[in-house]
């Protein structure tokens, strides 16, 4: 059974550690922290972790960062829209948008996921986050509502640092009119990413098919690491709206 190390921040500023102990163990990916600090997240960050969290039993949630072996990248000429979704991509009845319902998007995953990890001290420290200004990172919702009606059809969570964006969690309905509206909206955010100027798109973990069937590549630790490094380097001058 694989072991989880204690991260800290003291832990990732001491010189080398991350480079020479963690970068090349093949044995773990998962850490733990009871660091809710919004410096510390931005630093795991910045370095590449994606962190969601575990509720340990009697004693509460844990924050769990992720260095993940491999990792599923958009580049954007790589975007495969499907005949269904270049459908509903003319059709009229939908509004893509960002930064619009945060709390509504918060407040969805837990309706949409009987497991949803994105809570307590999680929610509250992305509240915090999306509340204010940080240096080269910036939080941001994606929403896709129905035109008509008002409601939220499909959304995510996620981060922006340097040209790149890394996705944390969406959710989508389930109801029968609104097929494949949850992959619009991921071709919705692709075309706008590439818009944008971004570089890439980091899904994350390269296991859903929706990933490989959306264009992704799987790039494996070293090699998204390397890319991340060079992409995440300098912030972006243009305001995400």
């Amino acid at each position: 059974m694989q072991e989880i190390y204690k991260v800290t921040s003291k832990t990732l500023q001491e010189r080398d550690y991350f480079e020479t102990c963690i970068v090349p163990n093949k044995t773990n990916n998962y850490y733990w922290s009871d660091d809710w600090s919004e410096v510390f997240y931005i630093k795991l960050a910045k370095l590449g972790f994606i962190s969601t969290t575990y509720e340990i039993p009697n004693e509460g949630l844990i924050l769990l960062p992720e260095l993940q072996f491999a990792y599923a990248v958009l580049f954007f000429e790589n975007l495969h829209i499907s005949k269904k979704v270049k459908k509903l991509l003319k059709k009229d009845d939908y509004i893509f948008s960002l930064n619009s319902r945060f709390d509504e998007v918060l407040d969805g995953f837990e309706k949409h996921h009987k497991d949803n990890w994105l809570k307590g001290e999680y929610r509250a420290l992305l509240e915090r986050l999306y509340a204010r200004e940080f240096e080269n990172f910036k939080l941001m919702s994606v929403e896709l509502k129905d035109k008509e009606s008002g409601e939220l059809i499909a959304a995510e969570v996620g981060y922006v640092i340097g040209r790149t964006y890394t996705s944390l969690s969406g959710f989508c309905s389930k109801v029968k009119r609104y097929s494949n509206y949850g992959t619009l909206q991921l071709v919705l955010l692709a075309q706008y990413l590439q818009r944008e100027g971004f570089a890439f798109w980091n899904l994350g973990h390269p296991y859903m098919e929706y990933k490989k069937h959306l264009g992704a590549k799987v790039l494996e630790r070293e090699e998204f690491l390397e890319l991340w490094k060079k992409e995440t380097a300098t912030a972006r001058k243009k305001e995400i709206v």
